[in-house]
């Protein structure tokens, strides 16, 4: 194993043959574990490249062999970035679930964990972050405290999107890292750490995302404020701009101009984009045979499904069907 002296950087670069030693390198940088080999897999080598980053510590981890790893409760916040091969997980209640180079595993702070096999060509980045960091970077975003611990959603598309745009800064930070580059320095390192948190709050779904991705929020005058909050807290109600106007104490003209400066959409394209959003966290995390689009959309108001269909394709790059199916 060796380890960097270089102030500021902890990297770890460790091979070995030995089960144990793996185990125990891993319990270090990581969590406790028992790792153990598939029936007949051969060839076992573990190899971790591991750099702390602040309150990320980022793990490049190949095993050489089918392994099965458990870990009971991570205590952190976690994302496994399969680089190559795949991998089946569970936590929780959240089972059968299976990350590959287009789909990674999100991992909460709690909840029985394990990785039930990761194949012998696998080759994952392992992201951990501190709970209190992640927490507390959400709550600078939002202005305010947070009423629960953010839990994200268990499963991240790093094919496209801003996932994708994620898993591409952390590849890109974790080799900058590796060379010794500026990410090294403490005036870079510390923004880097912020953007990466913020990257992956951004990315994933969880409860604050509708605050989270309204824009210009703090600037915002009173009037939008209160017609917005009126919108997220029902927005299944068949408001009409009337109505807001009315909630906001101004008129219908003013809320409009307001809307348009300060949000840069009308009140109703806003209304209709909270709603767009809620039906597609709720597909994504649905089961197909459980879930029904036709339902979802009259949930959130759209009587129309192909009207439904067609925005939420532009909103979001995919069909409804398309989300439940990959959910």
């Amino acid at each position: 194993m060796h380890q960097s002296p270089n102030r500021g950087l902890n990297l770890v670069k460790f091979r070995t043959m030995d089960l144990d030693e793996a185990r125990s390198v891993m319990q270090e940088h990581f969590y406790a574990n028992f790792i153990d080999l598939s029936d007949g897999s051969a060839g076992f080598i573990a190899q971790y490249d591991i750099v702390t980053f602040g309150p990320l510590t980022l793990g490049r981890l190949t095993f050489g062999a089918e392994v099965r790893i458990q870990f009971g409760e991570l205590g952190a916040y976690h994302v496994d970035i399969p680089l190559g091969g795949h991998l089946a997980w569970r936590q929780g209640t959240h089972t059968n679930a299976v990350a590959t180079t287009g789909n990674a595993a999100v991992f909460q702070p709690h909840g029985e964990t394990a990785l039930d096999r990761v194949s012998t060509d696998c080759s994952m980045l392992a992201v951990k972050i501190d709970p209190k960091a992640l927490n507390g970077q959400l709550e600078r975003l939002l202005g305010r405290p947070l009423r629960t611990p953010v839990v994200l959603t268990p499963e991240l598309d790093i094919a496209q999107g801003a996932g994708l745009s994620w898993a591409r800064m952390i590849r890109a930070v974790f080799d900058e890292m590796q060379a010794g580059g500026l990410f090294t320095r403490p005036m870079v390192a510390r923004p880097a750490q912020e953007v990466l948190m913020t990257g992956l709050l951004l990315a994933t779904g969880h409860r604050y995302r509708d605050e989270l991705d309204r824009p210009n929020a703090a600037l915002r005058p009173g009037p939008v404020k209160r017609a917005v909050e009126a919108m997220h807290s029902m927005p299944e109600h068949p408001f009409t701009v009337g109505e807001l106007a009315a909630l906001a104490g101004v008129s219908v003209r003013r809320l409009q101009e307001t809307f348009q400066q300060y949000v840069g959409m009308t009140p109703l394209a806003y209304l209709m984009d909270v709603r767009l959003t809620r039906a597609h966290d709720e597909l994504r995390l649905g089961t197909p045979g459980e879930v029904n689009v036709s339902e979802v959309a009259h949930r959130w108001s759209f009587s129309h499904l192909g009207r439904f269909a067609s925005r939420y394709r532009a909103r979001f790059g995919e069909l409804p069907s398309q989300t439940l199916r990959s959910g």
